[in-house]
């Protein structure tokens, strides 16, 4: 039973595609990761201006709508689509920063106003 799951179990090969469009397929959530986490370092100690990270994100976006997404290359494809995906992605870090701070803000505010509360409300003895 095992050796007949062995032999039906392997996957199928996608028409048209290459080995190194399979292999990039199978590793391009890791690379995506990757690429989007060192660029966001980038931003966060602002060697990357947010502007920068836009037009890149707009770059990458346009290049695989126009260029990868039709393309009959699998490895251009793939490599495209890695591109735009970790773009979009560094564009969250100040997206996801801009938040955290206004909650920082928020919380801080919040502490401000029950001290003073508490300060106008104490009675002297």
């Amino acid at each position: 039973m095992v050796r007949l799951n062995a032999m039906f179990g392997s996957h199928a090969i996608e028409h048209g595609s290459t080995r190194t469009g399979r292999w990039l397929r199978e590793r391009r959530f890791r690379f995506t990761l990757w690429i989007a986490a060192f660029e966001g370092l980038l931003y966060l100690f602002h060697a990357l201006h947010w502007w920068a990270a836009v037009l890149l994100a707009v770059i990458a976006v346009g290049f695989w709508w126009y260029v990868a997404r039709g393309n009959r290359s699998d490895t251009l494809r793939e490599a495209g689509w890695i591109f735009a995906v970790s773009q979009l992605l560094v564009l969250c870090v100040p997206i996801a920063l801009a938040v955290v701070k206004a909650i920082a803000i928020g919380v801080i505010a919040l502490l401000a106003i029950a001290a003073l509360i508490f300060l106008f409300t104490e009675r002297p003895k």
